[in-house]
């Protein structure tokens, strides 16, 4: 017989004989009687015990696929995958087998697998359902006491059956005492103040309240109720949850938070100050997005291109970056290159020494000198003939000025900032600007919004100009609604410095406290003529008048003089003269 061979082991396979030892004997222990063989990964038996042995004649030796092909192919696929099967049967001689594969793995390394048989009769079924319930019994007693929320569980009246491990932590009892105690028992001893499963029983609903421990903490109690088929109360579940813990995380956070506010409120209250300081009125996102770059580039020594619209204020962001720059206690020396004669621009910039040319009586130091230690704003840069982009970016490259007419140079430190409405990239395309000194100048670019881009900015600058030529004229004004529309849906094509303007004309050309509509200039009121009324922001006579301006400017348009005015609104001329006058149509 097989079974009296002896097989030789190489010594490098001793290793693994000894795992496969290790792995029958514990399976053998396990399974309670029935068959286990061991095999390695080419199908060889290596281990077997009585059961099959006797009943399978299988034996260390035999190889697998002999006695159950179809058992072989499931043992391959778990030396593929390494994962365990169940639920395989195999017959032999009329007999039927229940089998189980495992793997024996050591490491990362697969070295067999073991496998047990069971008699598949109904008492093997049997046998095996119960081996399954303790295992899931097993595995719910352990999720019951690994649970972080406290449990007791009772009978239907009100007998303590168990309490896991969080209950008696939270109630500072010892579960062992706890078992087989009833409800009533423990309240009148005062071991818990308060029974859920004794509520259940007498509700049979869910019950749910809040309670405190001896200890003081602060329990959240719910009481579900298991009926049986007839009905009756046979369990009661009481979960308990411990807020306290959560109760002072969340007093922490909201204290946390409150500092947080805190915190944010002064940073508010300081960029307010910082932006109050620069007199840049800033209520849109976009330009308070600039502002904020504005004031990070500030802090470094990079050339700084301001982009934008004539009138959006890029001096005031010359002005801001300056302020809080470390260049700050230098002076801030500014030029508008689009200002100056093309034959004086170079002397402008660079200084000139005496008889340089006709008319230089003196030296004279330039711009970028004056600037020595501070910032050199050029604004409206796209002006700068190309003869002086040539030594302005000579100068930005090594630092060093040269005055006309002199033979040494001068190195000078000198930040640049420049500014321009035009199309620089434009420019470089039709060779009207140096593509290197646009390089240069671009190290950091600065776009500015225009009044179209941030229109939340509007009546909050209107009211600011308002207020300080009110100041500044001795008297007090106020904006009405209408008139604030219409300039709200104005398109500003000068932007803020337009927008200032407007507001000095109106305060001082206006008759009495109140701007209105008719106090407008002539171009924003047309503006609105075909625009919708929006008479909920008015008042009834206000727009009235509104619509009445309206019509009158539009007639006038289209009919060129009173008379046919008033004939064609069937009033007289008269009072179509006074209306106009009133109303300041021209």
């Amino acid at each position: 017989m097989a079974g009296s061979m002896k097989m030789s082991v190489p010594p490098e396979q001793r290793g693994d004989r000894l795992q496969h030892q290790d792995a029958f004997n514990r399976t053998q222990n396990n399974v309670m009687g029935d068959g286990v063989m061991s095999v390695d990964n080419d199908g060889r038996v290596l281990l077997s015990d009585r059961v099959i042995r006797q009943n399978l004649d299988i034996h260390p030796g035999h190889l697998i696929a002999a006695h159950f092909p179809e058992l072989w192919n499931e043992i391959l696929q778990t030396l593929n995958d390494r994962q365990p099967r169940a639920e395989l049967t195999v017959e032999k001689e009329g007999q039927q087998f229940h089998v189980t594969l495992s793997p024996i793995l050591s490491g990362e390394h697969i070295l067999g697998v073991i496998c047990v048989f069971s008699e598949n009769t109904e008492l093997g079924a049997i046998t095996r359902k119960m081996r399954t319930f303790r295992e899931l019994s097993r595995e719910l007693s352990e999720i019951v006491d690994s649970c972080y929320e406290g449990l007791w569980i009772c009978d239907g009246q009100a007998n303590v059956i168990r309490i896991n491990p969080a209950s008696a932590r939270i109630n500072n009892v010892v579960p062992e005492d706890m078992i087989g105690r009833n409800m009533v028992d423990l309240v009148l001893e005062g071991v818990i103040d308060r029974s859920a499963s004794l509520e259940v029983i007498e509700k049979r609903e869910v019950v749910n309240f809040m309670r405190t421990t001896n200890e003081g903490r602060r329990v959240l109690n719910v009481g579900t109720p298991i009926f049986d088929d007839h009905g009756e109360i046979v369990k009661v579940v009481v979960s308990e949850r411990d807020i306290t813990e959560s109760d002072e995380m969340q007093r922490q956070l909201d204290e946390q938070s409150a500092i947080n506010s805190q915190f944010q409120c002064q940073i508010l209250e300081m960029q307010h100050a910082e932006l109050a300081s620069t007199k840049v009125v800033a209520k849109s996102p976009a330009m308070v997005r600039a502002l904020n770059q504005a004031l990070k580039v500030s802090q470094a020594d990079s050339s700084v291109l301001i982009l934008g619209e004539s009138g959006v204020g890029k001096g005031l962001f010359a002005d801001l970056i300056h302020v809080h720059s470390r260049r700050s206690k230098k002076p801030l020396i500014k030029i508008n290159c689009g200002a100056i004669p093309e034959t004086l621009i170079e002397s402008e910039l660079f200084g000139h020494e005496k008889g340089a040319f006709t008319g230089a009586q003196s030296a004279k130091p330039g711009h970028i000198e004056l600037a020595d230690g501070g910032i050199l704003f050029l604004d409206e840069i796209a002006e700068l003939p190309l003869a002086s982009q040539v030594k302005l970016l000579r100068f930005l490259e090594d630092g060093e000025v040269m005055r006309l007419g002199a033979t040494k140079s001068k190195t000078v430190n000198v930040r640049i900032v420049a500014a321009t409405h035009g199309n620089l990239e434009k420019m470089v395309e039709d060779k009207l600007f140096r593509l290197d000194l646009y390089y240069r100048l671009n190290v950091i670019p600065l776009h500015i919004p225009s009044l179209k881009e941030r229109r939340d900015c509007i009546l909050p600058l209107v009211q600011h100009y308002i207020d300080m030529f009110s100041a500044k004229n001795g008297v007090e004004k106020r904006v009405t609604h209408a008139a604030m529309d219409a300039l709200l849906d104005y398109e500003w094509p000068g932007n803020v410095r337009q927008l200032m303007n407007i507001c000095e004309r109106m305060l001082v050309m206006s008759d009495g406290e109140v701007i209105d509509i008719q106090d407008l200039p002539q171009n924003i009121v047309s503006n609105i003529t075909h625009g919708p009324l929006r008479s909920e922001q008015m008042t009834l006579q206000q727009a009235i008048d509104s619509f009445e301006r309206s019509i009158l400017i539009e007639s006038m348009e289209k009919h060129g003089n009173q008379y046919r005015v008033a004939e064609a609104l069937g009033v007289n001329q008269s009072t179509i003269a006074r209306k106009l006058k009133r109303y300041r149509i021209r």
